[in-house]
């Protein structure tokens, strides 16, 4: 609770300090219409600039009225332009702000249409890399230099309250059970490998990542740590428009394609994706000291790894305006990813009993194999109403994932005539979701919106395991360890939910209820060693609520709460043994149980006028039937009809109870052409578990992003991340150190780019020490994993762009023979 008190008293200072500063601030406010037609021009570009700068300090977008209030702005002397593609630009020269005219009130700002064809448009559209909304933040990766030519995982390590681990393990608010999203929609690709399917993103395909830490009762309650919202790039203005990249590195090489068409109420996007990540080789070795009775083993294992890993996305989307308030939207997407690895392990045990000592050495060869390929789709049908804000939605979104998990193992011993032991094992299985929502949203009054849904879910798994065991050099089926596993799983949930404001306007907030009920059913057959097991239905209901209050202009505050469950996954429930080291297995577990979890959240943001930014979050999480891994040592573990000796056997379960505090800062300082980014996160994880003694665990994560703007077509980038180890229920995860450079060149007029990355350039390798011990065991590992690489990419946008008004807005009080323009521009020229 340390960390919270902290965030009171910064809170505390930081409003102080605000009161004094910001009495002598105005406004800037009017409304942008066409200058032909006297109609909005909605979502037109404000920028508020100082007498002889080339770069905004503030500004914004207007209402789809039209109407624009800039705040916070100090007394002095501004320029102010208003932009809208197809129209030109509009600026006012001198704009006085001071004690006499704190709020400058232009009227009405007149956008002329472009009468000809245009052969150059400069749009100058800066989202801020990090937007804090009242329910989520959203990171926005357009301009992360030292993430371009990489992949998902590599942007996410720049999003505040996010961290990823080593092993490519992403937590939020120090939680691994996220919810993973693509376009708000649920999919298979993230079921049995998420690592995998966030490789299989490329960096360039993102638009934008939504982190939501506290959903609301519209969003599903899976997810004790909260909900991350891959937003992919899309397009829906009228005429062609497309963009290329290509990567090409030491470890990475990736490239996409995306085009987009929109012709009157038609519209179509199609993309494709495709990465894989070099052929690398990691050195481990690792040292386990055991006991059993009178009988002490010593192992060390040294050897090497080598893993490769690939993937590709592509897909089709068509949108239908139907009529000014009817839309229907249609897509498929396509996914491909996968890992091989091969690699060799060599044994030294030393077993000691009554003072004698007894060698066995061996060498195991092993090889695995994942891949997993899915087809999501989806029908969208979006109505909207006279009244403003209501709106009905429809959605039935399916997914269908096939995935194979195959290894095989063969160990011979070097100094001992024990004959060779070996196996081979396949586990192909298909897992298939169906999504049915509707989702209705109904303006009560201006400050109070009801919003109402349902949803179901239906989700089937599927797999079979199939193995072969040596048998004198002879590999032959083992209907022993050969079985069936089906798990089905049926999830409804209602939900009620409210948007309001209070006291005027002194509080607003969502608030609201969701309800679901599951069913679940598992089948297995008998070889697997779990019966049939029909697991009792559930319901769950889960409040959520979010309050927040405007401090001033320039900082606000906000409190939520949820209360979530996370169910267990594929490859949590799935009994298949991964015996691709004998000595190091790993296996499901169908009869998990879900985990809950109440989380809580204190907020503070403070935005200043030069374009610096601050956010502190403060958190509480308290988790019950907590899902986490656990290992048991086996001196000897039979396995159906196989005996494995000196062995360690990691399963999931249902562990107790798990407390987590910290506080999660976030920063943003612009000095000239510098601008600092810094995510600083700590937290401390307490864990329960009956009959073990109490296990408290410090981590922490700072990383600082700095970038230079040399020229407006030349911008440099540092990024260093550094996070901790923390202690566990059986040891310690391991921490580390990486850090990139990049540098990107704009050509073309920005139609194009070339960048020049470089990730720990100087480290060939990232060294990771962890431990791992129980009552009758103890074991130490590194891994010296090669992160070290050099890359280049290529950007190209293309194509023309046609913006008029749609007929909607022409129908908003303009006769039907009023003239449009339309204009067409190329793509490209963006800031």
């Amino acid at each position: 609770m340390k960390n919270i008190i902290i965030l009171i008293l910064l809170i505390g200072i930081s409003f102080s300090l605000s009161a004094q500063n910001n009495s002598d601030r105005g406004s800037i406010s009017g409304r942008v219409i066409d200058a032909v037609t006297k109609q909005p021009v909605d979502y037109a570009t404000i920028s508020i600039l100082k007498q002889g700068a080339t770069s905004p300090f503030n500004g914004g977008s207007a209402d789809p009225k039209g109407n624009f209030k800039i705040e916070n702005i100090p007394a002095g002397d501004y320029v102010l332009t208003a932009d809208f593609l197809g129209y030109k630009q509009q600026k006012i020269a001198h704009v006085i702000v001071n004690n006499i005219t704190k709020n400058v009130s232009l009227g009405d700002v007149l956008l002329s249409p472009v009468q000809s064809q245009l052969k150059e448009v400069t749009i100058t559209a800066h989202a801020p890399t990090v937007e804090n909304k009242i329910d989520k933040l959203v990171y926005n990766p357009a301009n992360d230099l030292t993430a371009q030519g990489g992949v998902a995982l590599d942007v996410l390590q720049k999003v505040p309250m996010v961290s990823v681990d080593i092993n490519g393990n992403v937590e939020l608010m120090g939680n691994t059970n996220i919810q993973f999203l693509i376009n708000g929609k649920p999919s298979t690709i993230f079921g049995s490998s998420i690592t995998d399917a966030l490789q299989a993103i490329p960096a360039s395909q993102i638009k934008n990542i939504e982190v939501i830490t506290n959903p609301g009762a519209k969003y599903d309650a899976a997810g004790t740590g909260g909900i991350i919202n891959i937003v992919l790039k899309d397009s829906n203005v009228q005429g062609v428009n497309g963009s290329v990249n290509l990567s090409a590195g030491t470890r990475l090489e990736n490239g996409s394609f995306n085009i987009n068409a929109k012709k009157g109420k038609i519209g179509a996007s199609a993309f494709f994706s495709g990465n894989e990540s070099l052929t690398s080789a990691t050195p481990s070795s690792g040292r386990r000291t055991s006991s059993a009775g009178d009988t002490v083993t010593n192992l060390n294992q040294n050897g090497v790894s080598n893993f490769k890993r690939s993937g590709y996305r592509s897909g089709f989307s068509l949108n239908w305006d139907i009529t000014p308030k009817d839309a229907l939207t249609a897509s498929i997407n396509f996914n491909h990813f996968g890992n091989n690895s091969n690699g060799y392990t060599n044994n030294y045990q030393t077993t000691y009993l009554n003072g004698l000592a007894a060698d066995t050495n061996s060498i195991n060869r092993s090889t695995s194999r994942f891949s997993d390929n899915s087809t999501d789709w989806s029908l969208f049908y979006k109505k909207t109403f006279k009244n403003k804000d209501q709106e009905l939605d429809v959605l039935y979104n399916q997914s269908v994932g096939s995935n194979t998990n195959d290894y095989s193992q063969e160990q011979d011993y070097t100094n001992v005539t024990f004959p060779a032991s070996g196996s081979i094992g396949s586990n192909p299985g298909t897992d298939k979701e169906t999504d049915i929502s509707i989702d209705y949203t109904q303006p009560v009054t201006k400050n109070f919106t009801i919003e109402t849904g349902a949803k179901a879910t239906i989700e089937d798994i599927s797999n079979t395991v199939t193995t072969q065991t040596l048998d004198n050099g002879i590999y032959e089926y083992n209907p022993n360890q050969s079985y069936s596993f089906d798990y089905n799983r049926k999830i409804f949930a209602y939900y009620l939910s409210t948007t309001f404001s209070l006291f005027n306007n002194f509080l607003d907030g969502k608030a609201g209820l969701r309800d679901e009920y599951t069913t679940a059913t598992s089948a297995t057959s008998a070889a697997s060693g779990f019966a049939n097991t029909t697991i009792p239905s559930y319901n769950i209901l889960a409040p959520s609520f979010v309050l927040s209050h405007k401090l001033d202009k320039t900082q606000s505050i906000k409190f939520s709460y949820s209360y979530r469950l996370q169910r267990p996954g594929y490859n949590q429930l799935d009994p298949f043994y991964n015996i691709s080291d004998p000595h190091n297995i790993s296996t499901g577990d169908p009869n998990l149980k879900p985990e809950y979890g109440h989380n809580f959240e204190l907020g503070y943001n403070k935005s200043f006028s030069n374009g610096a930014n601050i956010y502190v979050a403060g958190f509480y999480r308290y988790n019950t039937n907590d899902l986490q891994s656990f290992t048991t040592f086996y001196p000897s573990l039979t396995i159906h009809d196989t005996t494995y000796n000196n062995v360690s056997l990691t399963q999931q379960y249902n562990i107790g109870r798990e407390v987590t505090e910290g506080v999660n800062l976030f920063g943003s300082l612009p000095v000239g052409k510098l601008t600092f980014r810094s995510n600083m996160f700590f937290a401390d994880r307490i864990t329960d578990n009956p009959g073990s003694p109490q296990v408290s665990g410090f981590t922490y994560r700072i990383n600082l992003n700095a970038s230079y703007e040399f020229a407006k077509d030349l911008a440099a980038e540092f990024f260093i991340n550094d996070r901790g180890s923390q202690r566990t229920i059986q040891g310690t995860n391991p921490g580390f150190i990486f850090y990139n450079f990049a540098v990107r060149k704009q050509i073309m007029n920005k139609k194009a780019s070339i960048g020049l990355t470089a990730a720990n350039p100087f480290n060939q390798y990232v060294n990771v020490n962890s431990t791992t011990y129980g009552p009758n065991f103890n074991q130490n590992s590194l891994r010296e994993i090669p992160l070290r690489s050099f890359g280049i990419s290529l950007m190209y946008k293309f194509g023309k762009l046609e913006f008029k008004k749609d007929k909607e807005q022409q129908d908003n009080g303009a006769p039907d023979d009023a003239p449009v323009t339309p204009a067409t521009v190329p793509a490209g020229g963006g800031k």
